[in-house]
């Protein structure tokens, strides 16, 4: 069951840790309990491809043997053009969901409670990704103060990465951990719940402008009933925005996302809101800031369908 509170007005500041930034040759030292790439750990399961191959794959299953044109196009990159951002122009998406209950299988399937039990004061992308997202989310969140506008931030935790002083009336944040949802400075209320325990979201109809999640969309096992939920309680052409990195706790992602590459990463994103329905056509944006040096960013987006 959800907790619902709202956040203390006194609390005490706290300092981001600098986790430093991605070299060209080797990660640099991560802060202790922070993220890591998947191919920094043993990989549990054979790495099914790129981008291409791994769309290629889906298609000749969705078509009997033969690749849809189409499909496959939208995942072989032009020269100097983002993969990420190509991934979902002109999908042709099976007609069933191409995912099997294995696809969202843990390394680790013990309780998620337990590992969200402790708090972790560590940031998840490096400073120079969290500033191209704190850029990006100042380019398409409503202006602070908007009369009338609600924000999720989903799977929240102690930062969400919102402009300096970023204000509306509500905005709540939902999480595992309510230490860390407690010293978020944006947070006007927030929820503490296991989204893979209980994906029912604890609010009315049509109550959020937009809902944000960062670097957490990995580790949803039960992903269509969520998406189905945050189509329920977002407005008509409320806007959804998943980001996400190639950082993650490697353990608690999902195998198909620690299978596979940042494209795939988009496009299994994607696929999340086509098969929940009512949602927009996805788009895939890539705001990495200095790609090969620092984190990668990118943003798998959708608006909620006006019926």
């Amino acid at each position: 069951m959800a907790t619902l509170a709202p956040r203390p007005h006194a609390l005490l500041a706290l300092r981001r840790p600098s986790v430093g930034t991605l070299g060209a040759r080797a990660p640099p030292p991560r802060a202790r309990g922070a993220p890591v790439t998947p191919q920094a750990a043993r990989p549990r399961r054979v790495f099914l491809g790129l981008g291409a191959a791994f769309v290629d794959q889906l298609a000749r299953i969705a078509s009997g043997g033969s690749p849809s044109r189409s499909f496959v196009a939208a995942a072989r990159p032009r020269q100097g053009v983002s993969p990420v951002e190509q991934i979902l122009k002109n999908v042709e998406w099976p007609d069933e969901f191409p995912f099997k209950p294995e696809d969202f299988s843990r390394f680790d399937e013990s309780s998620d409670a337990l590992f969200y039990s402790v708090p972790r004061y560590v940031t998840h992308i490096d400073d120079q990704a969290i500033e191209a997202l704190t850029k990006y989310y100042s380019e398409v969140l409503p202006p602070s103060n908007t009369p009338g506008v609600a924000i999720l931030d989903m799977c929240s935790s102690w930062v969400s990465h919102y402009p300096p002083g970023y204000k509306q009336e509500k905005i709540v944040g939902m999480g595992m951990n309510e230490d860390e949802l407690k010293r978020n400075p944006v947070l006007t209320e927030y929820a503490v719940q296991d989204l893979n325990v209980n994906p029912k979201l604890p609010f009315e109809d049509n109550t959020f402008d937009i809902i944000t999640n960062v670097v957490s969309v990995d580790y949803l096992t039960k992903p269509i009933d969520v998406f189905k939920e945050m189509r329920r309680i977002l407005k008509p052409s409320g806007l959804s925005i998943m980001s996400f990195s190639n950082r993650c706790f490697w353990t608690k992602a999902i195998s198909i996302w620690t299978s596979t590459g940042d494209a795939d990463h988009a496009w299994i994103v994607g696929a999340y809101f086509h098969y929940a329905g009512g949602f927009e056509p996805p788009e895939a944006v890539d705001i990495s800031p200095n790609p090969g040096r620092t984190d990668p960013i990118y943003v798998v987006q959708s608006r909620k369908r006006v019926a």
